[in-house]
């Protein structure tokens, strides 16, 4: 009788052990899914400015995405914006480009050196124009 009675423990036991290593296997990946989600989300944004163009590709999710892309001329405002002590501490912010497409806005966030960025973004603008304003006066 004392046999069973260890032998009932133990098959007790195993099946526990068993279960609780099943569902902390499941939390712990979910976990990590999660996180694996957020960085391919984080680091698949892309912000693509060539001389005449301006790409922003936004990743949502693991398979979903959004390209949006404008000509240098079309954009009719930068704004920069740094909120927060990190993000002070960082200095990495939100731009906003408001332009003159189908697009209205364009907003690109958690991106490193804002103020920067608008500076250069201001600058190939007028160049762009100034191009654009070039070859409208020759033809």
């Amino acid at each position: 009788m004392l046999l069973i009675s260890v032998w009932t423990d133990m098959a007790i036991s195993s099946q526990f052990n068993a279960t609780l290593l099943l569902f902390s296997s499941m939390y712990y990946l979910s976990i990590g899914l999660f996180f694996f989600t957020y960085f391919v989300t984080f680091y698949l944004d892309l912000l693509i400015i060539t001389n005449d163009r301006l790409l922003h590709i936004e990743q949502h999710g693991l398979f979903s995405r959004t390209i949006a892309e404008l000509d240098l001329c079309n954009v009719q405002d930068v704004t920069s914006e740094v909120h927060g002590f990190f993000a002070s501490l960082f200095n990495y912010g939100t731009l906003h480009i408001q332009t003159a497409g189908a697009v209205d806005k364009f907003i690109i966030r958690q991106i490193p050196y804002p103020e920067k960025l608008r500076q250069a973004l201001l600058t190939l603008v007028d160049e762009d124009r100034k191009y654009h304003h070039q070859t409208k006066a020759a033809a």
